[in-house]
């Protein structure tokens, strides 16, 4: 199983996401989230939308093992 972790406004949209998922990739488990959550499948497909796993920055077709840890980190502004 995959640990889910969603941080900023996406949490907002993640709030009846089950804490884990079984999926290869971020981009799979994106995918699968859009289907039953249409509105967190598309603030997830904005492009200023990162993915980390294991507190790493990866790719979208990053490969996934059973335990990993999948955080959705939202654009971040500052001033």
């Amino acid at each position: 199983m995959i640990n889910l972790l969603f941080f900023g406004r996406l949490g907002d949209f993640a709030k009846d996401v089950p804490s884990t998922i079984e999926a290869s990739t971020p981009a799979e488990i994106r995918e699968l989230l859009a289907v039953e959550f249409p509105d967190l499948g598309k603030a997830l497909h904005q492009p200023q939308v990162l993915v980390s796993v294991n507190k790493m920055i990866v790719d979208w077709d990053q490969p996934l093992f059973d335990g990993s840890e999948v955080a959705f980190l939202p654009p971040v502004t500052g001033g």
